[in-house]
């Protein structure tokens, strides 16, 4: 089941994003990063994003998450894409992310579907996402479910480690 987030998954949300960062991108991210990765930070944020998703309408960012029987396995975060060089309308999968565990059962895909399908309801197009160049387990998971790589790319500075990332687009 997918549903929005609500400031009860923080806690949740933050545990989950920490160990999938930290599973996902060790080898990709200098493993300093991924060590330091505070639970306790991401859940502050978490609980920030969510509140003002559902008390501030007007950001139209949306967390969602994914239940497999009861138990939260993972969440996304869609919004208007911030990239200078994108159309008016243009929506984002900000992030994505799900318990390592629970890869490969189809939760990912449902998760997805449902952000991208919200998105399209409240009239984004084209939609967007960033992915890391190197995290080719993602790179498959979005290529599988119809994104394309658009040809865009930047890098992220991980102190002073530069990490690109590459844009895929779904019109």
């Amino acid at each position: 089941m997918v549903r929005e987030a609500s400031i009860g998954d923080a806690a949740v949300i933050a545990g989950l994003h920490v160990r999938s960062w930290q599973t996902a991108y060790r080898g990709i991210v200098p493993n300093a990063i991924l060590d330091g990765l505070s639970i306790d930070a991401r859940r502050a944020f978490w609980a920030h994003a969510i509140g003002r998703s559902s008390t501030e309408p007007s950001t139209d960012a949306r967390i969602w998450v994914v239940e497999e029987e009861g138990v939260v396995r993972g969440f996304a975060h869609s919004r208007p894409s911030r990239d200078e060089d994108a159309a008016r309308g243009t929506g984002e999968v900000h992030s994505i992310y799900l318990a390592p565990e629970a890869w490969g059962r189809g939760l990912g895909t449902r998760l997805l579907e449902h952000a991208t399908a919200d998105l399209r309801a409240r009239g984004f197009t084209p939609l967007i996402l960033w992915v890391i160049e190197a995290n080719f387990r993602g790179r498959q998971f979005y290529e599988r479910a119809g994104w394309l790589a658009d040809g865009a790319r930047q890098p992220i500075d991980f102190d002073g480690v530069l990490v690109d990332e590459i844009r895929y687009r779904r019109d």
